[in-house]
């Protein structure tokens, strides 16, 4: 027996957004956009890779923890998760929630529509759960998990996979005082984090020897040529992963190789491009345990717990609403 799902649709802003970023000084286009369907498939094959151990790291301290984290949930529970992904680590809250009897409904925020399929199928074993599904930005869809709450359950918010790191301060606040503002006492949220480490690790995470990054990196062209006609040839280009010490990130680049100009029909715009100039396609943020203890308290959450891999340098932060 299948767990119940209904989906929601999100409008498509990614003309209009390839425009505006291609317009900037320096060129951009918003990491969201990584994800579409091979980019997904992409993104899980980089989780496994040896050298990107955030997943790792994430899926063994929500193991560990999972009955410690529901715990603070004592009765029915709603488990909202932002960035749903393959749905693995999700699983592991779903099973300790099966076990304590205690999660009842699962709502799932992302724009891929291969990650809410994926999620919804690593749920199918949990025929308790009622799921629903929203195709939307972060911040469209909690506004449609407001209106999907239900009365008689707390909430539990999700955030993970560092998620959180490729907003640049001061969005990471905004944002996460935007899901605090959905929330009333007694719910909380659990925020994943990539701490600060050595510099060849980092690099290594985002500029692996196997490629498959530059692969996901470089699929965001793949999908300007697909969806909006666009003309980017992939030899013209190189990924590039840099650590940004000052502002604590790792950065990923698109560079061109030689000066070139690249029509864009469904955008309504044509790129130009000098040779060695780039386009900045994520930022992931670093973090030590104090500075999201920190920005977590400037959002209005509470510390709840904390728990960390010393080897791999993650943290697993469950953050508390407090009050009437």
């Amino acid at each position: 027996m299948r767990a119940s799902a209904a989906r929601v649709e999100a409008p498509d802003e990614f003309a209009i957004e390839v425009r505006r970023d291609l317009a900037l000084e320096p060129k951009q286009l918003q990491s969201k956009y990584l994800y579409d369907g091979l980019g997904s498939c992409l993104f899980e094959a980089i989780c496994r890779l040896p050298w990107y151990r955030i997943t790792r790291a994430e899926q063994g301290l929500l193991s560990r923890h999972a009955d410690a984290i529901l715990s603070r949930f004592p009765d029915k529970t709603a488990v909202v998760e932002l960035g749903c992904g393959s749905g693995e680590k999700l699983a592991l809250l779903a099973e300790a929630g099966a076990r304590r009897g205690t999660v009842v409904q699962v709502q799932l925020v992302d724009i891929s529509p291969t990650a809410l399929e994926a999620t919804t199928r690593a749920l199918g074993r949990f025929p308790h759960l009622s799921i629903i599904e929203h195709r939307a930005t972060y911040g469209t869809g909690l506004r449609r998990v407001a209106a999907h709450r239900r009365g008689d359950a707390s909430t539990l918010v999700l955030f993970l996979g560092s998620n959180i790191g490729n907003l640049d301060p001061p969005a990471d606040e905004e944002f996460l005082a935007s899901i605090r503002a959905t929330l009333r006492p007694g719910d909380g949220l659990l925020l994943g984090t990539d701490l600060v480490k050595p510099e060849p690790d980092l690099l290594l995470a985002y500029d692996d020897p196997l490629g498959v990054t530059a692969a996901f990196n470089k699929n965001l062209l793949v999908r300007i040529n697909r969806e909006l006609g666009g003309r980017f040839d992939l030899g013209a280009f190189e990924h590039r992963a840099v650590w940004n010490r000052e502002a604590r990130r790792v950065e990923m680049h698109l560079v061109s190789a030689r000066e070139q100009a690249i029509e864009i029909p469904g955008a309504g715009c044509t790129a130009r491009f000098q040779r060695n100039e780039s386009i900045w396609t994520e930022s992931s943020y670093k973090y030590e345990p104090e500075s999201i203890l920190r920005l977590g308290a400037r959002a209005g959450f509470v510390r709840w717990a904390q728990w960390i891999d010393p080897d791999a340098r993650f943290a697993v932060t469950l953050f508390g609403v407090e009050g009437s």
